[in-house]
Protein backbone atom coordinates (compact mmCIF):
# COMPACT_ATOMS: atom_id res chain seq x y z
CA UNK A 1 0.00 0.00 0.00
CA UNK A 2 1.43 3.37 -0.95
CA UNK A 3 1.83 6.20 1.50
CA UNK A 4 -0.29 9.35 1.13
CA UNK A 5 2.86 11.23 0.09
CA UNK A 6 3.30 8.87 -2.90
CA UNK A 7 -0.08 9.84 -4.41
CA UNK A 8 -0.34 12.88 -6.61
CA UNK A 9 -3.28 15.27 -6.28
CA UNK A 10 -5.29 16.06 -9.40
CA UNK A 11 -3.65 19.48 -9.76
CA UNK A 12 -0.21 17.84 -9.85
CA UNK A 13 -1.38 15.34 -12.45
CA UNK A 14 -2.69 18.24 -14.53
CA UNK A 15 0.64 20.06 -14.25
CA UNK A 16 2.56 16.94 -15.22
CA UNK A 17 0.30 16.40 -18.25
CA UNK A 18 0.58 20.08 -19.22
CA UNK A 19 4.37 19.97 -19.21
CA UNK A 20 4.41 16.69 -21.15
CA UNK A 21 2.21 18.49 -23.71
CA UNK A 22 4.59 21.47 -23.69
CA UNK A 23 7.54 19.19 -24.48
CA UNK A 24 5.53 17.67 -27.33
CA UNK A 25 4.53 21.12 -28.64
CA UNK A 26 8.15 22.24 -28.66
CA UNK A 27 8.83 19.43 -31.12
CA UNK A 28 6.34 20.81 -33.66
CA UNK A 29 8.80 23.21 -35.30
CA UNK A 30 10.85 20.17 -36.25
CA UNK A 31 14.51 19.45 -35.82
CA UNK A 32 17.77 20.62 -37.29
CA UNK A 33 20.34 18.04 -38.27
CA UNK A 34 23.79 19.15 -39.32
CA UNK A 35 25.10 15.88 -40.66
CA UNK A 36 24.99 14.30 -37.22
CA UNK A 37 22.85 11.45 -35.98
CA UNK A 38 21.15 13.39 -33.17
CA UNK A 39 18.82 16.26 -34.07
CA UNK A 40 18.80 19.69 -32.46
CA UNK A 41 15.32 20.43 -31.09
CA UNK A 42 13.52 22.91 -28.86
CA UNK A 43 12.23 20.05 -26.71
CA UNK A 44 15.16 20.27 -24.30
CA UNK A 45 13.78 23.69 -23.32
CA UNK A 46 10.59 21.92 -22.21
CA UNK A 47 12.63 19.42 -20.21
CA UNK A 48 14.48 22.23 -18.41
CA UNK A 49 11.22 24.08 -17.75
CA UNK A 50 9.54 20.95 -16.41
CA UNK A 51 12.22 20.52 -13.75
CA UNK A 52 12.66 24.21 -13.00
CA UNK A 53 8.95 24.96 -12.65
CA UNK A 54 7.47 21.70 -11.34
CA UNK A 55 10.36 20.54 -9.16
CA UNK A 56 12.31 17.30 -9.16
CA UNK A 57 9.61 14.66 -8.82
CA UNK A 58 6.87 16.25 -10.92
CA UNK A 59 9.33 17.48 -13.55
CA UNK A 60 10.81 14.01 -14.00
CA UNK A 61 7.31 12.51 -14.13
CA UNK A 62 6.29 14.99 -16.86
CA UNK A 63 9.28 13.94 -18.98
CA UNK A 64 8.64 10.28 -18.22
CA UNK A 65 4.99 10.64 -19.30
CA UNK A 66 6.13 12.26 -22.54
CA UNK A 67 8.58 9.40 -23.19
CA UNK A 68 5.94 6.75 -22.45
CA UNK A 69 3.70 8.39 -25.06
CA UNK A 70 6.62 8.34 -27.51
CA UNK A 71 7.31 4.67 -26.69
CA UNK A 72 3.73 3.64 -27.46
CA UNK A 73 4.14 5.12 -30.90
CA UNK A 74 2.90 8.68 -30.78
CA UNK A 75 5.02 10.81 -33.14
CA UNK A 76 5.84 13.44 -30.51
CA UNK A 77 9.57 13.80 -30.96
CA UNK A 78 10.77 16.54 -33.27
CA UNK A 79 10.45 15.45 -36.86
CA UNK A 80 7.43 13.27 -36.06
CA UNK A 81 9.42 10.42 -34.58
CA UNK A 82 7.97 7.95 -32.10
CA UNK A 83 7.86 4.28 -31.18
CA UNK A 84 10.25 1.98 -29.37
CA UNK A 85 12.83 2.28 -32.13
CA UNK A 86 13.90 5.76 -31.00
CA UNK A 87 15.12 4.19 -27.75
CA UNK A 88 17.58 2.06 -29.69
CA UNK A 89 18.97 4.89 -31.81
CA UNK A 90 21.81 7.36 -31.27
CA UNK A 91 19.62 9.82 -29.36
CA UNK A 92 18.41 7.21 -26.82
CA UNK A 93 20.83 8.39 -24.14
CA UNK A 94 19.66 11.97 -24.49
CA UNK A 95 16.05 10.84 -24.05
CA UNK A 96 16.91 8.93 -20.88
CA UNK A 97 19.04 11.90 -19.82
CA UNK A 98 15.99 14.14 -20.09
CA UNK A 99 14.38 12.37 -17.13
CA UNK A 100 17.50 12.64 -14.98
CA UNK A 101 18.10 16.20 -16.19
CA UNK A 102 14.61 17.35 -15.24
CA UNK A 103 14.98 15.71 -11.83
CA UNK A 104 18.36 17.33 -11.09
CA UNK A 105 17.16 20.71 -12.37
CA UNK A 106 14.11 20.52 -10.11
CA UNK A 107 16.13 19.33 -7.13
CA UNK A 108 18.52 22.27 -7.44
CA UNK A 109 15.67 24.75 -7.91
CA UNK A 110 13.82 23.40 -4.87
CA UNK A 111 16.88 24.09 -2.71
CA UNK A 112 16.72 27.75 -3.76
CA UNK A 113 13.09 28.23 -2.71
CA UNK A 114 11.48 30.38 -1.59
CA UNK A 115 13.04 33.42 -3.20
CA UNK A 116 14.68 31.67 -6.15
CA UNK A 117 17.43 33.81 -7.63
CA UNK A 118 18.10 33.98 -11.35
CA UNK A 119 21.66 32.75 -10.71
CA UNK A 120 20.36 29.69 -8.83
CA UNK A 121 17.82 28.97 -11.56
CA UNK A 122 20.54 29.27 -14.21
CA UNK A 123 22.86 26.96 -12.28
CA UNK A 124 20.04 24.42 -12.05
CA UNK A 125 19.24 24.51 -15.77
CA UNK A 126 22.91 24.33 -16.74
CA UNK A 127 23.72 21.44 -14.42
CA UNK A 128 20.51 19.44 -14.87
CA UNK A 129 19.34 20.46 -18.31
CA UNK A 130 22.74 20.50 -20.02
CA UNK A 131 25.48 18.69 -18.05
CA UNK A 132 23.40 15.72 -16.84
CA UNK A 133 21.78 15.21 -20.24
CA UNK A 134 25.17 15.30 -21.98
CA UNK A 135 26.75 12.96 -19.41
CA UNK A 136 24.18 10.32 -20.30
CA UNK A 137 23.55 11.20 -23.95
CA UNK A 138 27.10 11.49 -25.31
CA UNK A 139 28.37 8.05 -24.17
CA UNK A 140 25.21 6.33 -25.45
CA UNK A 141 25.51 8.19 -28.77
CA UNK A 142 29.15 7.06 -29.06
CA UNK A 143 28.13 3.48 -28.31
CA UNK A 144 25.15 3.43 -30.70
CA UNK A 145 27.12 5.04 -33.57
CA UNK A 146 30.35 3.13 -32.88
CA UNK A 147 32.28 6.41 -32.88
CA UNK A 148 34.98 7.01 -30.25
CA UNK A 149 33.77 8.88 -27.17
CA UNK A 150 36.16 11.85 -27.59
CA UNK A 151 35.04 12.33 -31.20
CA UNK A 152 31.39 12.15 -30.18
CA UNK A 153 31.97 14.62 -27.34
CA UNK A 154 33.58 17.12 -29.72
CA UNK A 155 30.68 16.71 -32.15
CA UNK A 156 28.18 17.21 -29.30
CA UNK A 157 29.75 20.62 -28.65
CA UNK A 158 27.71 21.83 -31.63
CA UNK A 159 24.65 21.55 -29.37
CA UNK A 160 26.11 23.75 -26.63
CA UNK A 161 25.27 27.24 -27.96
CA UNK A 162 21.61 26.35 -28.42
CA UNK A 163 21.42 24.55 -25.09
CA UNK A 164 22.98 27.51 -23.29
CA UNK A 165 20.34 29.82 -24.78
CA UNK A 166 17.61 27.38 -23.70
CA UNK A 167 19.10 27.23 -20.18
CA UNK A 168 18.99 31.04 -19.92
CA UNK A 169 15.39 31.15 -21.15
CA UNK A 170 14.32 28.39 -18.75
CA UNK A 171 16.06 30.10 -15.82
CA UNK A 172 14.35 33.44 -16.41
CA UNK A 173 10.95 31.81 -16.94
CA UNK A 174 11.35 29.70 -13.78
CA UNK A 175 12.37 32.73 -11.74
CA UNK A 176 9.31 34.64 -12.95
CA UNK A 177 6.94 31.71 -12.37
CA UNK A 178 8.19 31.08 -8.84
CA UNK A 179 7.97 34.78 -8.00
CA UNK A 180 4.38 35.01 -9.26
CA UNK A 181 3.19 31.58 -8.15
CA UNK A 182 5.35 30.34 -5.24
CA UNK A 183 3.75 26.90 -4.81
CA UNK A 184 6.97 24.87 -4.68
CA UNK A 185 8.51 27.16 -2.07
CA UNK A 186 5.42 26.93 0.13
CA UNK A 187 5.33 23.13 -0.20
CA UNK A 188 9.02 22.90 0.71
CA UNK A 189 8.51 25.13 3.76
CA UNK A 190 5.51 23.03 4.87
CA UNK A 191 7.52 19.81 4.56
CA UNK A 192 10.37 21.35 6.58
CA UNK A 193 7.95 22.36 9.34
CA UNK A 194 6.40 18.89 9.40
CA UNK A 195 9.77 17.15 9.70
Amino acid sequence: MSSPDARLPARDLARIAAFAALIAALGLPGALTFGGSVPITAQTLGVMLAGAVLGARRGALAVLLFLVLVAVGLPLLAGGRGGLGVFAGPSAGYLVGWVAGAYVTGWLVERGLPGLSTARALLATLVGGVAVVYLIGVPVQAWRTDVPLPTTAVAAAAFLPGDLVKAFIAAFVAKAVHAAYPVLGEERAAKARAA
